[in-house]
């Protein structure tokens, strides 16, 4: 299995100050169409609404095609299931704060690559990529955040 977690500090000197309401309105775009946040993205569409805090999307990241079931936690966190494809499991997104009330966007996923044996180069090779990809994402997605903050328009 394949297992990172990393937080990121939701505000940076010289951007706009984000509220908590802010990222999450974020995070649910993001879940909806994720092409705007996700760089190595290239296909999200939902599929199927499955409650007023859950639906089935379709993706294509890094070449490969999911089946995600996404669960909303709203104002808190944003889970992604994998139900079909190549690489299953979890991966969460989650507004959390600090004594201070700081904000940062934590990013978790576990992982299970089908037909790679678990504590191989090969698991290695993709994990030390994912990582990347998704470090790259929380980073998108707060950029994305903080241009809706100013004003400016997001999509594709």
């Amino acid at each position: 299995m394949i297992y990172a977690t990393n937080a990121v500090p939701v505000n940076a000197a010289g951007e706009p100050e984000l509220t908590r309401s802010d990222v999450w309105a974020g995070l649910e775009a993001k879940a909806n169409n994720a092409l705007p946040f996700v760089p190595a993205m290239t296909h999200c569409e939902v599929l199927e609404q499955r409650s007023a805090v859950g639906f089935d999307r379709e993706i294509e990241f890094r070449g490969q095609r999911f089946v995600e079931r996404i669960t909303l936690e709203p104002e808190s966190r944003v889970t992604f299931t994998r139900i079909a494809g190549e690489v299953l499991g979890t991966i969460a997104n989650e507004i959390e704060e600090n004594e201070g009330g700081e904000l940062s966007l934590r990013f978790s996923f576990a992982l299970v690559l089908k037909g790679v044996v678990p504590g191989s180069a090969e698991e290695a090779e993709y994990a030390e990529g994912m990582k990347g990809d998704y470090l790259k994402a929380v980073e998108a997605t707060l950029g994305a955040i903080r241009r809706v903050a100013r004003g400016e328009t997001v999509g594709v």
